[in-house]
């Protein structure tokens, strides 16, 4: 299985004036635009995912959204176990039933940077694996996703997918 992982891209900057509720922190113009011209580089180095998964918060949702206009993914559906502050091992857990050949998921930091290194033989350091904003990473598994048997195929961080675009 091919497990594709990509940080949402640049929100506006928390204003509890703005948006009470900081899941409802949208993506600013130039995250929008960003977004893009990375799914568009995206769409030429890698296939799509057969399903995509997506934190519950608007801004990873928009950015699930630019992804399945721009580079043709699948519509993302919500998945709670991509929220911040939840364990890898739960999100594992709920992929490791699927029959996907190919995964994506959106969410947040550092939660993917965790869930990359948890992924990864010998627990990697999780900060060695810090997303930037609209950054992804293509792990493969041998059979279904497990702590500790994935393969870091590429880790790319979004001004290398708009210069490819």
């Amino acid at each position: 299985m091919e497990f594709l992982i990509v940080r949402h891209a640049i929100a506006f900057e928390r204003d509890t004036r703005r948006w009470a509720d900081d899941d409802e922190r949208p993506l600013s113009a130039r995250g929008m635009a960003r977004a893009r011209k990375a799914a568009a580089g995206l769409r030429g180095i890698t296939g799509h995912p057969t399903r995509v998964l997506t934190s519950p918060l608007l801004r990873a949702r928009q950015t699930a959204a630019i992804l399945s206009q721009v580079a043709g993914w699948p519509r993302a559906v919500q998945c709670h176990q991509l929220m911040p502050g939840v364990a890898p091992a739960e999100l594992l857990t709920l992929i490791g039933r699927t029959r996907d050949e190919r995964l994506a998921v959106v969410g947040h930091e550092p939660g993917l940077g965790h869930l990359v290194s948890t992924c990864l033989p010998g627990g990697a350091k999780s900060a060695a694996f810090a997303f930037r904003k609209m950054g992804v990473a293509l792990l493969e598994f041998k059979g279904p996703p497990r702590a500790g048997r994935g393969e870091l195929i590429w880790f790319l961080p979004p001004r290398v997918l708009r210069a490819v675009s």
